[in-house]
C-alpha cells in the first residue's frame, strides 16, 4: 500500500486566520441529548487552512470555486525546499529542483509550520518564479504560506502573474514531515458556487514504484 501524507491543517476554533478574516466557529444544532443524531453548523472563511484560491479571489471576472478544473488538483507533483528564500521565493532559490518538473509544484518555506500563531512576515512567491514555472509547463503552484503575495501587498504581483499565465493555486499546506521529491497530489476543492476559494483536504500519496 502506498504511503499517504496529510498536508492539511486541522480546522478548529483556534485556527490562525488572516487578520480581519472570519475565525472558525462550530456548534451543534442537534445533539444526542435531544435527537438520535448530532448535526453541527460551522462558520469559517473560504481561505481557512489548506485551500484552493479560485481566480475570482484576485480577478473580478475570474472563475469561482465550483468551476475549478479538478484535474489541476489531482496528479503528479513535486515538493521543493524553499526555506532558504528571503521575502519571496525566486527562481534562483529553487532552480536546482525544477529540472523537468511535474505539472504541480509545492513550496515549503517554513522551517516549522506555525499551527498556533499567525505569521505576518511569511515567505511569498515572486512573479518571476511564477513565470518560470509556467514556462516549464507547471499548472499548479502550492505553498505552505497563506498567500502567494506578501500580507501588505496591494498590487499582488504573484497573483497577477498567476492570472496571466493561467496557473492554479494551493495555499496553507503543511509540508513539515514530507521528504522533498515527487508524489501524487490529491487536493480537491468543494463546489462552492459563486465563491472565491475552497478549503481542501490535501493529501500526498507515494508514487507507485
Amino acid at each position: 500500500m502506498r504511503r499517504l501524507w496529510d498536508i492539511s491543517q486541522r480546522l478548529r476554533p483556534d485556527l490562525p486566520v488572516w487578520p480581519g478574516d472570519t475565525p472558525f466557529r462550530a456548534e451543534a444544532t442537534w445533539t444526542h441529548e435531544a435527537t438520535p443524531v448530532q448535526v453541527s453548523k460551522v462558520t469559517f472563511s473560504t481561505h481557512s487552512g489548506a485551500h484552493a484560491d479560485a481566480p475570482r479571489h484576485y480577478d473580478p471576472a475570474g472563475a469561482t470555486a465550483e468551476a475549478l478544473d479538478l484535474r489541476r488538483y489531482l496528479g503528479a507533483c513535486r515538493v521543493v525546499d524553499a526555506r532558504g528564500a528571503t521575502g519571496a521565493v525566486r527562481l534562483k532559490d529553487v532552480a536546482a529542483a525544477l529540472a523537468d518538473p511535474p505539472p504541480r509544484v509545492l513550496l515549503r518555506t517554513f522551517e516549522a509550520f506555525p499551527h498556533d500563531r499567525w505569521v505576518s512576515d511569511f515567505t511569498a512567491v515572486s512573479a518571476e518564479l511564477v513565470e518560470a514555472l509556467a514556462d516549464r509547463g507547471v499548472l499548479l503552484i502550492g505553498s505552505d504560506a497563506p498567500s502567494m503575495d506578501p500580507q501588505a501587498s496591494k498590487d499582488l504581483p504573484a497573483h497577477n502573474a498567476i492570472r496571466r499565465r493561467g496557473l492554479s493555486i494551493l495555499e496553507g499546506l503543511v509540508l513539515d514531515d514530507v521528504p522533498f521529491g515527487d508524489y501524487e497530489l490529491i487536493a480537491l476543492p468543494l463546489p462552492l458556487t459563486g465563491l472565491d476559494a475552497s478549503p481542501v483536504r490535501a493529501i500526498l500519496r507515494e508514487l507507485d514504484r
